[in-house]
């Protein structure tokens, strides 16, 4: 690991010379294999990405008939990337180019919203299996040293586009589906200063409206970001989600519907959310992250600004919570005699780590880390299961 700081603390009320300095450590370290650059900042991203392989102009050419019915609509491979690195329709066509059959489209909101300070990507070592006890317990040093089992951590904010610009965008996305294929689009209601609960409620209800204007074949709900302030995760509370729910469902009629959420520690709230999602939705997207404090190689805060000296830890290390949490959800759907679907993600950085998921109980599952940095993953699981 290189002495100097990923982070000087020196300049942090200068967004540019720190940038800057993290740009110049990552560079030395090649992390710029990902599809999304974690060198450049959102916006630059946005603008000019995807790059490597994702960019390469290269397109799988799949053959036969899709056999694998999802949310109404048969794919492939039930396989593909979660609400995350695909910013646009320029990422969305690259995962569709690559052979993810199932892309979901960034979490957008009912109105425009910043992205965090850059940067917004780093490395982390916690190993394979990243306890909830140690996540809370131990900081996590971070660097721009992506190495295997690759873990990272990742701090956006949820930006979001105008809403013409997300809406025009994802229809543009839809274009880029090719036989077998599906996009869906990820939304939710954002926290404002003064606000109610019902008048959060309310928001995540337009931004629903909003994002079933543009006639997704199936979308889903985020529930998994902190943006309930102290109560954190909306997910869970399961009164607000169940209101959330019920309020989505009359504004997007039909539409399948997927709940994205954590990890619950308790599973009589794994039982009443299978229950809230039976009732209003068609599917469970498990997990989002494990939240951890990030530090730097001097023990000081790695992501500059308010509000982040804990942020989402994805990759290797939580593939434990998300298999975990696909297990438990199957056993309070075969309880119930339930029938929505089951989406696993956490550490699916190989093809073993598909087919595990598939064993747990997943009908789909999804990567965001192992496809970052392996655009071929898609392909990779294709021919495994031949």
């Amino acid at each position: 690991m290189s002495n100097e700081p990923l982070y000087d603390q020196a300049s942090e009320g200068n967004e540019q010379t720190s940038s800057e300095h993290f740009r110049a450590s990552a560079g030395r370290k090649n992390s710029s294999v990902s599809f999304y650059n974690p060198t450049k900042s959102y916006e630059e991203n946005y603008a000019s990405g995807p790059f490597g392989m994702f960019a390469d102009g290269n397109v799988y050419e799949e053959k036969g008939e899709p056999m694998h019915e999802v949310f109404g609509h048969k794919v492939y491979t039930p396989f593909g990337i979660p609400a995350g690195p695909l910013l646009n329709s320029n990422f969305m066509k690259g995962a569709f180019d690559k052979g993810y059959d199932i892309a979901v489209y960034k979490t957008v909101r009912s109105g425009t919203y910043p992205c965090h300070p850059f940067p917004n990507v780093l490395a982390v070592h916690p190993g394979e299996h990243l306890t909830l006890e140690r996540a809370q317990a131990e900081a996590l040093v971070a660097d721009v040293n992506y190495t295997e089992p690759i873990s990272i951590t990742n701090s956006f904010g949820v930006p979001s586009k105008e809403v013409s610009v997300w809406q025009d965008d994802f229809k543009t996305a839809m274009q880029y589906e090719k036989k077998g294929q599906l996009a869906i689009l990820s939304f939710m209601g954002t926290v404002r200063e003064g606000q109610s609960q019902n008048e959060f409620i309310d928001d995540y209800i337009l931004a629903g409206k909003q994002a079933g204007e543009t006639g997704a074949k199936a979308l889903e709900v985020n529930l998994s970001c902190p943006n309930i302030g102290n109560e954190g995760l909306v997910c869970y509370n399961l009164d607000v989600t169940e209101k959330v729910c019920e309020g989505l469902r009359s504004v997007i009629g039909s539409t399948p519907l997927i709940l994205k959420v954590g990890y619950y520690k308790n599973n009589e709230d794994v039982i009443r959310l299978a229950e809230i999602a039976e009732k209003y939705a068609n599917g469970v997207s498990a997990i989002n992250t494990v939240q951890a404090t990030i530090v730097d190689e001097k023990g000081e805060q790695a992501l500059p600004g308010p509000n982040r000296s804990r942020s989402g830890v994805c990759g290797a290390s939580i593939k434990w919570a998300g298999l975990e949490m696909v297990q438990r959800l199957k056993s309070a759907r075969d309880a119930g005699g339930f029938t929505f679907k089951i989406c696993g993600v956490g550490g699916v950085t190989t093809p073993a780590d598909y087919t595990e998921y598939l064993r747990a109980g997943a009908d789909i599952v999804m990567s965001a880390t192992g496809a970052m940095w392996n655009s071929d993953l898609a392909v990779e699981v294709k021919q495994s299961t031949l």
